[in-house]
């Protein structure tokens, strides 16, 4: 749930599988170039620039570790954590465009075929699926509690998959010549890809987009505010995720007549509320007396009509 953490993993510990898993994927893309060249195979380079994308994605994901781990500052006052979100955003971007690419190259291949050297296929694929499966292992765990990390995990299971379709068009390549399963393969690959990136990338923007954890709803939140004794009404209602892990909300308490004396233990009573209830940690808010209450205010963010009629004294707590 939004507000509770979830680092079972000593960070350091993390960046160093990380750190391993890049070195690993850069160590493949090396090899495959070379084989490329060596064999003057063109889906073999292909491939190198595809694993070259998985181990910039695993850098990206690296450094946005160590980013959004630096304590808040005069610039930053949420902190950093953000970083690892708009890391996951640029990893399922380029999965797009290479979900794209893969799909144009593989229509041209039908129009124009071209022979594929089925053993070398076989083996170079079998060397990628073992890095990928071991880059996998690495990530893994982190995966769980990262959309960073899951981002880069996903790059890398999409090419272990990617790499046991092409050992399988490979050997029917051997077997029979059927040189048309190579593009038929690759449509496969790209459309399993594109389902991924698609179904992930949503959640990402979601919170850039500063919207509310998607298991909250922002309607039910303000139910339980307004059922505490002491309160006759909340509006100016915002509820957003800072980072994956942690939600926060803002808004405006309207104290019950009479009781102003009890402001201050009301406002703990539903702070406590919410965080027992909905997860939320951080929360701020401003409270009003029920006679000097905003007119016609929004009960769910900032309408233009209620920030003019936003012009009585506030008492901020």
């Amino acid at each position: 749930m939004a507000g509770h953490h979830h680092h079972h993993i000593d960070p350091n510990a993390g960046d160093a599988r990380v750190f391993w898993a890049v070195i690993v994927n850069l160590g493949l893309t090396v090899a495959q170039i070379i084989g490329g060249i060596l064999s003057g195979s063109l889906a073999m380079i292909a491939d190198a620039v595809h694993n070259l994308s998985d181990a910039m994605s695993l850098v990206i994901a690296f450094f946005a570790r160590k980013i959004a781990r630096r304590p808040a500052d005069g610039a930053m006052t949420f902190g950093y954590g953000r970083a690892e979100v708009v890391a996951a955003l640029v990893n399922y971007t380029t999965l797009i465009v290479i979900g794209f690419y893969l799909i144009y190259e593989a229509v041209m291949r039908f129009f124009e075929p071209s022979g594929v050297d089925g053993w070398l296929v076989v083996i170079i694929a079998g060397v990628a699926l073992v890095v990928d499966v071991v880059t996998a292992l690495l990530t893994y765990s982190l995966s769980k509690e990262s959309v960073n990390i899951r981002a880069a995990f996903l790059h890398n299971v999409s090419d272990a998959l990617g790499s046991v379709a092409v050992i399988f068009a490979g050997t029917l390549i051997i077997l029979y010549d059927w040189q048309i399963i190579d593009p038929l393969v690759t449509l496969m690959i790209a459309g399993y890809i594109l389902w991924m990136s698609f179904s992930e990338i949503g959640g990402v923007i979601r919170i850039l987009m500063l919207g509310s954890p998607p298991e909250l709803h922002a309607g039910e939140v303000l139910k339980a505010i307004e059922a505490i004794d002491g309160v006759s009404g909340a509006h100016h209602l915002h509820l957003w995720q800072m980072q994956e892990h942690e939600a926060a909300l803002d808004a405006h308490l309207v104290i019950d007549t009479g009781r102003w004396g009890e402001a201050d233990t009301i406002k703990q009573t539903v702070k406590t509320a919410l965080k027992d209830r909905f997860g939320l940690a951080h929360t701020t808010l401003e409270i009003e007396c029920a006679l000097h209450a905003c007119i016609g205010a929004e009960a769910i963010g900032d309408g233009e009509d209620s920030r003019a009629a936003h012009h009585h004294e506030h008492h901020q707590v």
